[in-house]
C-alpha cells in the first residue's frame, strides 16, 4: 500500500484550483494553490441509547493544498425524504398496481416500502424553475422491497410486492448549495411489466439511472410448481406473488421479465422514459456500473454461488445490444481475502428486441432450453448455483438454444460453460477512472468461496470463511482475449482481482456485534469519488455490526474513516459520489428498514431501543458539509 498520494492531473488542479494572493510587493505574481489531497477524519461507534437509533454523522474532512493551507469541514447528514412524508400528494414509500393504484396489504392498509435505496442526482439542461429561486435537479430513486405489513406484530412481506422508483424534484440553493424536495412522483413500470426488487443502481456516463432487480424468479421450478418444496411455502420465491399483486391476476407476469436491467431516462419537463435491458443477462443484478468507455458494464450478482458477468455494448450509450461474459477465478493467493486472475467465457451476442421476442411472442419456458435433473445422467452437465440458496442441478442444452441460455438463464449457461459461479453476495460495484479499476463488495466469504467438501462440484475459489466480508479490486487491461482465444472488444476486460479492504470476525461483545466495529462489516453499497481520490463504502449487516456503517476509504493511504452511523437495524444505502453539481459536492446517502435488529443484539439493548425506531421510516437524504471541489 503507497504511502504517498499520487499526482493529480493538470486538468485536475486547474479544475480544484483556488487563489490566493501574496501582497508582500507590487511585482509578486497571482499564486494559485491547488487541491493536493482529500482527507477524511472518521467518528466514534456509537455509544448511547440516542446515537444508536440516530442517523448522524460528527466526522470531518480535510483539504490540504499544495501551498500547505488547509481547510477542514464538519459533515452533517441532511434527510431528503422519508417512507412516511407526502410531497405534493405523493407518500415517498407507497407502492402502486399497473393502473396506479395505491397497494393495500391484507389489512386495508397502504403499504409501505421502508426501503429507499439507489439514488440518481442528475441536472437535467432546460428543466424549469422549481419556485424556489435555486437551480432545478431531478433525483431518482429506487425502493427495494415492502419488508412488513400493517399487523400486529407486522409479518414480513418481504418480495410480495411489487416495487417503486420515485422522482423527486429538488432545488438546490445556488449561494449553500442545500438540496430540498418540491415535488414528488411516480414512475410509471407498465412499459417493463413492472418492477422486481430493485436493489443498487448508478449513473450512467450518458446521465440515465440504471437501475437493477435481484434474486431472479427461478423460471424451472415456477414451470414445474415446485418453487414451494425449494424455498418454502411461505417464500415470495415460490410464486410470482408480486408481480401478481401488480397485474391482478396470476397469469400475466412470466419470470424471464424480472431480473433484468432497468434504464430511466428523464426529460427536461420530468417525464420519463423506462427500458429494460436483457442483454446484460438474467441474474440477481445488484447494479451495473458502466466504465468510461460508455460500452462495459461491470455487475455484481447478490446470493449464494453466484456468477461475475461482464457486459460489452456494441455502441456507446446504448444498452440495447452486445456481448455477455462471465468470469473464471483462478486463484493465486488465500491470504487476507485472496487473489486471482481473470479470464473471461463468452457466453453470447444479441439485442434485445430478439430477446424480448423469445419472452413476450414466443413464450419460451426453461424447458425449451435446458433437459434438467436432479441427479446424474448420461449427457447431463453438473452445475452447482443459486440466488437465494444454491443448488446442484444436471443441465443438457437443447439444440440450437445457446442465445437463449445466455441472456435468460446466464448463471446457468455460465456454469455450464464452465465460469466461476462460487461468488458469494457479491453486490455494489463501483469504477475509479484514472487508474482503470474496478471495486466489488462482497459480503461474506463463505460457503461457495470457501474449499469445498465435496470433491464432485467446482471448486475454484478457496478462501478462509469471513463472515464479515471484503472490498475487491480489480484491474483491468486493453487487448485481453476471452478463453476461447477471441479479442474482447473493450479496453476495459479486467485481468485480475485482490481483496483491499477486508473486515474482520470477533468472538460476540456485550452488545452483539460480532464483526470487528472499527473496521468494515459486510459491505454492500460503494461508489467511488474520482476527485477525493476515496471509495465510499456502505454497509448492510445483518448479523456483524449492530448498527450500519458508511465509511470512506482513501485508495492512495489506505485511511479507513466511519463517517456515518445509521439507525440499529438499518442498512447504508443510496450511495452516489456526485463532484460538482453547479459547483457544489455531495455524498448522496440513504437509510433503509431500520429497526431490522441483528439476531445477535443483546437482549436487553434490543427492548431499549425498539420504542425508539420507527420501522417503516426510511430516509433519503446526503452528506453535507463537504467544500466544492
Amino acid at each position: 500500500m503507497k504511502s504517498t498520494l499520487k499526482p493529480l492531473t493538470a486538468a485536475l488542479l486547474t479544475a480544484l484550483a483556488v487563489t490566493a494572493c501574496n501582497s508582500n510587493n507590487d511585482n509578486d505574481s497571482l499564486v494559485t494553490p491547488t487541491l493536493s489531497s482529500v482527507e477524511f477524519s472518521g467518528m466514534p461507534a456509537p455509544s448511547t441509547d440516542q446515537e444508536r437509533t440516530s442517523a448522524y454523522t460528527t466526522a470531518s474532512v480535510t483539504y490540504v493544498y499544495s501551498d500547505g493551507s488547509k481547510k477542514t469541514s464538519a459533515l452533517s447528514f441532511k434527510p431528503l425524504y422519508s417512507s412516511l412524508d407526502v410531497i405534493s400528494g405523493v407518500t415517498g414509500g407507497q407502492v402502486y398496481d399497473i393502473n396506479g393504484n395505491v397497494l393495500l396489504d391484507d389489512n386495508g392498509n397502504p403499504f409501505i416500502a421502508n426501503t429507499p435505496d439507489a439514488n440518481s442526482l442528475l441536472k437535467v439542461e432546460g428543466a424549469p424553475a422549481t419556485g424556489k429561486g435555486g437551480n432545478p435537479l431531478y433525483l431518482v430513486t429506487h425502493f427495494e422491497y415492502v419488508s412488513i405489513d400493517s399487523s400486529v406484530p407486522p409479518k414480513d412481506m418481504y418480495g410480495k410486492a411489487p416495487m417503486v422508483m420515485k422522482l423527486s424534484t429538488i432545488d438546490q440553493n445556488q449561494s449553500s448549495g442545500e438540496l430540498s424536495v418540491t415535488a414528488l412522483k411516480n414512475i410509471n413500470m407498465a412499459g417493463i411489466h413492472g418492477l422486481w426488487i430493485p436493489c443498487a443502481g448508478s449513473l450512467s456516463p450518458w446521465n440515465t439511472h440504471l437501475g437493477s432487480e435481484e434474486y431472479e424468479p427461478d423460471a424451472r421450478c415456477l414451470e414445474t410448481n415446485s418453487c414451494a418444496s425449494l424455498y418454502g411455502k411461505d417464500s415470495y420465491m415460490a410464486a410470482l406473488t408480486s408481480m401478481n399483486a401488480y397485474f391482478g391476476d396470476t397469469i400475466t407476469a412470466r419470470p424471464y421479465n424480472y431480473g433484468l436491467l432497468p434504464e430511466v431516462t428523464v426529460k427536461a419537463d420530468g417525464s420519463t422514459t423506462v427500458v429494460a435491458h436483457r442483454v446484460a443477462g438474467r441474474t440477481s443484478r445488484e447494479l451495473t456500473q458502466v466504465m468510461p468507455d460508455s460500452r462495459t458494464g461491470y455487475q455484481g450478482d447478490d446470493g449464494t454461488y453466484t456468477v461475475m458477468t461482464m457486459f460489452v455494448a456494441d455502441k456507446a450509450s446504448d444498452l440495447s445490444s452486445g456481448t455477455l461474459y462471465a468470469a473464471k477465478w483462478e486463484q493465486t493467493s488465500d491470504q487476507n481475502g485472496g487473489a486471482a486472475n481473470l479470464t473471461w467465457i463468452k457466453l453470447g451476442s444479441a439485442t434485445d428486441a430478439e430477446l424480448d421476442q423469445m419472452v413476450n411472442q414466443n413464450h419460451i419456458q426453461f424447458s425449451d432450453i435446458f433437459d434438467a435433473s436432479d441427479k446424474a445422467a448420461t449427457g447431463f452437465v453438473q452445475i452447482v448455483t443459486g440466488h437465494e440458496k444454491a443448488k446442484t442441478e444436471w443441465l443438457r442444452l437443447k439444440p440450437g438454444m445457446e442465445k437463449a441460455a445466455a441472456f435468460l438463464e446466464t448463471r446457468r449457461y455460465a456454469a455450464y460453460l464452465g465460469a466461476t459461479t462460487e461468488f458469494e453476495k457479491m453486490e455494489g460495484v463501483t469504477a475509479n477512472a484514472a487508474d482503470r479499476k474496478v471495486y466489488i463488495a462482497i459480503t461474506r466469504m463463505s460457503n461457495g468461496m470457501e474449499k469445498a467438501k465435496d470433491t464432485t462440484v467446482p471448486d475454484d475459489i478457496q478462501l478462509p470463511k469471513n463472515l464479515s466480508g471484503a472490498v475487491y479490486e480489480l484491474s483491468t487491461a486493453k487487448g485481453v482475449k476471452d478463453s476461447a482465444g477471441n479479442l474482447i472488444n473493450s479496453d476495459y476486460a479486467a485481468v485480475s482481482i485482490k481483496a483491499l479492504v477486508v473486515g474482520e470476525d470477533i468472538a460476540k461483545d456485550t452488545v452483539g456485534n460480532t464483526s470487528n466495529v472499527d473496521k468494515i462489516a459486510n459491505p454492500d453499497n460503494i461508489k467511488f469519488s474520482e476527485k477525493m481520490r476515496t471509495l465510499f463504502i456502505g454497509e448492510d449487516s445483518s448479523t456483524s455490526h449492530i448498527n450500519n456503517f458508511l465509511w470512506a476509504f482513501n485508495v492512495d493511504t489506505g485511511k479507513l474513516s466511519r463517517i456515518l452511523s445509521v439507525p440499529a437495524g438499518a442498512e447504508s444505502t443510496g450511495l452516489q459520489a456526485v463532484e460538482n453539481l453547479n459547483g457544489f459536492t455531495y455524498i448522496m446517502s440513504n437509510y433503509q428498514h431500520p429497526g431490522d435488529f441483528s439476531s445477535n443484539i443483546d437482549p436487553a439493548l434490543k427492548e431499549r431501543l425498539k420504542p425508539l425506531v420507527n420501522p417503516y421510516k426510511g430516509e433519503v437524504g446526503y452528506i453535507g458539509g463537504i467544500p466544492s471541489l
